[in-house]
């Protein structure tokens, strides 16, 4: 099961949830790209249980763990799976499509009738994710003065 990030305050009370945002967006598609980026939801729950999912930037889902994993932006012709720094990652089955003369990001576009290679795709999420792990590991502690 996914986990979305807690919101406080009266404001965010009334606010839908990051994953039903997601649940929404996937209905409001109704067609190939809605049960791609719900295909693409359930490859990185499974491939990260612990996984946070967000809704930034006015209506991109968002997938976190120490750190943004990937973004599942959707437009007329492609889902675009951004990995947030995918130019750190080794990628062997050559998922990585889009976004290749970047120096921090990396993105998979899939277009209609397409398929993902899902070993590689659950692959290239643990690795972003124990990227993101390290990088949190390594930062040192405030100190207060």
């Amino acid at each position: 099961m996914m986990k979305t990030a807690k919101k406080t305050g009266a404001k965010d009370a009334n606010a839908a949830s990051p994953s039903r945002m997601i649940d929404g967006r996937i209905t409001e598609l109704g067609d190939w790209r809605g049960a791609m980026l719900s295909r693409i939801r359930g490859l990185i729950s499974e491939a990260a249980p612990d996984v946070v999912e967000e809704w930034k930037w006015r209506g991109v889902p968002v997938w976190e763990h120490h750190g943004i994993i990937c973004t599942g932006e959707t437009y007329k012709d492609v889902v675009k799976l951004t990995f947030a720094k995918g130019a750190a990652l080794e990628d062997p089955a050559g998922l990585f499509n889009s976004g290749l003369d970047g120096n921090v990001r990396r993105a998979i576009d899939i277009r209609e009738g397409e398929t993902i290679n899902e070993k590689a795709l659950k692959a290239l999420i643990r690795a972003a994710v124990g990227l993101n792990a390290s990088k949190a590991k390594k930062k040192p502690a405030k100190r207060s003065t």
